[in-house]
Order: C-alpha cells, then sequence, then structure tokens
C-alpha cells in the first residue's frame, strides 16, 4: 500500500472514508505495541514517585497534548488511588506567544522544562513529523535536566523517532492517519493504567 494517501481526488465521500480506514489498519500493523508496554511502565512509574509527566506538540498535537489532561486526570483517577501529575506545555497560550515573539518559537517548550522540569519527571513529545524544532530542542533539554522522554512520531519519523529515550512511531503519511493513532496511543495508555489500578471486578462495570 502506498503510504501517501489520498493521491487523488476522489468523488464520494464514503469512497474516501473506506480508504482512509484501510490505511489506518495498515497503519496499526506497522506499529510496535511492545513500545507501549515500555511507556507504560515508565508513566507508572513517574505517577508513582509523584513526578510531573510534561507533553507538548504543535497544532493537531497540541491539541491532543491538551486533550491529554482528560485522560490522565480524569480516566486514570476514576476508580484508583492514582494521581498524576500533568502538564501540557502547549497550553500556555500567553508564554508560548511571549516566547515565541522574544526569544524563539523553537524555545517554547524547552525553556519552560528548564524552569519546571527536574530530574525524575518525563516528558511526551506529540508530532506527526518528528521533526519540529521546538519538540526536538525540548528532548535535548530534557535530556540535560534528566528526563526521560518518549516521541510519538509519523510520517518518516524526523529527529525525534530517534532522540527519545522510547518511540511509538505510526507508518503512515496522512496527518489525519498519524494524529488519530496518536490519540489512541494516549487513550490505551491511560485506559491500561486505570485498569491495572482499579479493583478488579470493578473492570466490567465500568464505562472506558
Amino acid at each position: 500500500m502506498n503510504l501517501h494517501f489520498p493521491t487523488t481526488a476522489y468523488d464520494r465521500c464514503a469512497d474516501f472514508a473506506g480508504d482512509y480506514y484501510r490505511h489506518m489498519s495498515a497503519a496499526v500493523t506497522s506499529c510496535d505495541f511492545d513500545q507501549l508496554d515500555r511507556i507504560a511502565a515508565l508513566m507508572a512509574e513517574t505517577i508513582a514517585a509523584s513526578r510531573f509527566i510534561y507533553v507538548c506538540g504543535n497544532g493537531g498535537s497540541a491539541g491532543i497534548a491538551n486533550h491529554s489532561l482528560c485522560d490522565f486526570l480524569k480516566c486514570v483517577r476514576t476508580d484508583t488511588d492514582l494521581k498524576p501529575r500533568v502538564m501540557s506545555l502547549s497550553a500556555h497560550t500567553e508564554m508560548n506567544s511571549a516566547l515565541a515573539n522574544d526569544i524563539s518559537y523553537g524555545e517554547v517548550f524547552a525553556y519552560q522544562l528548564e524552569s519546571m522540569a527536574r530530574p525524575g519527571d518525563m516528558l511526551l513529545t506529540i508530532s506527526s513529523s518528528g521533526d519540529s524544532e521546538n519538540v526536538v530542542r525540548a528532548i535535548e533539554t530534557a535530556r540535560t535536566i534528566g528526563i526521560k522522554t518518549v516521541s510519538f512520531t509519523g510520517f518518516g519519523g524526523g529527529r525525534s523517532r530517534d532522540a527519545a529515550d522510547f518511540n511509538m512511531h505510526v507508518d503512515a503519511h496522512n496527518y489525519g492517519v498519524v494524529e488519530d493513532m496518536h490519540q489512541s496511543f494516549l487513550h490505551i495508555l491511560t485506559q491500561y493504567l486505570r485498569m491495572r489500578n482499579m479493583d478488579q471486578g470493578l473492570v466490567a462495570q465500568r464505562k472506558f
């Protein structure tokens, strides 16, 4: 299957939808799900130590980063004793615009980490290209602080695919497909953490 999608205009939305989901299915088979085990373990360790999980991304990936607070603070806490400490670096509009205007947009996430992050925290970056300068700089800065890093990538993976300690890569060349997969990774990770830390008798009774 050609990773570049679409390659021609569609006359019917229904036909486009069918091919979109076929590409989604192909993207699923490309993923190394063993990495999710490693990432889940890192998240659990970070939460147990009452350390912060920082999340960042641009554009649609910023939306996923911001949405992650719902998944961690609402989903993971429900029916468990876990109290995740999560911050989306993408959500600070005033700070990000000031840094972009006065310093550089490439530094908007790194600058925040330099002030707030501490060894033992965790950074999750979300970037379809994997090559956004501010995302790469965030990973580099995290490394100097002593923070474990996770990157979600698509397309060719960019620099953040290899720069992070753990990577979940989506082998697809369509932003929608990649972003849908990245969002699903967060849903899977957070629902798994909740499931593993709740009364097992409640699993079948609760909504996930």
